[in-house]
């Protein structure tokens, strides 16, 4: 496990740009945190660590965005409103797992957990009383 202590959204970026130098493509990373917890703002920074030039912004009401043009792709997924496999289907979140060269981000991944039986790394946001944020990522293959 690696755990990571955040004092700024900048900080919170810079993490997870030196992050996306250890991902490889078919990676998931299911995030968990309260709201503000500094999900949008990791996967910003992951963004930028894959060399994609877009603008990342929250998924909320679009579900899905999609970034390419960098060593890898990134599709960010937010799942706040997914209450089971039926709405799961609907976003074409499977359709996904498959494609190459990309990494998934998904935010509010605690919703979709009874589909994410494969490998995959937490990554935990928490928001800290004192205004800083506690990051914990986990993985099965030894690289975090």
């Amino acid at each position: 496990m690696l755990e990571i202590l955040s004092n700024s959204a900048e900080e919170t970026e810079e993490a997870a740009a030196a992050l996306a130098g250890k991902l490889r493509a078919g990676d998931i990373l299911a995030y968990s945190g309260g709201l503000g917890a500094g999900k949008t703002t990791f996967t910003r920074g992951l963004a930028r660590g894959l060399g994609l030039p877009d603008t990342v912004s929250s998924p909320t009401f679009a579900l899905v965005h999609e970034y390419t043009g960098g060593r890898l792709d990134l599709c960010h997924f937010d799942m706040y409103r997914i209450d089971g496999e039926e709405a799961l289907y609907s976003t074409g979140f499977y359709d996904y797992l498959d494609r190459p060269g990309t990494v998934l981000a998904i935010e509010w991944s605690e919703n979709i957990l009874f589909a994410l039986d494969m490998p995959h790394l937490s990554v935990d946001l928490k928001l800290l009383p004192d205004g800083r944020r506690q990051i914990r990522i986990e993985g099965d293959d030894g690289r975090f």
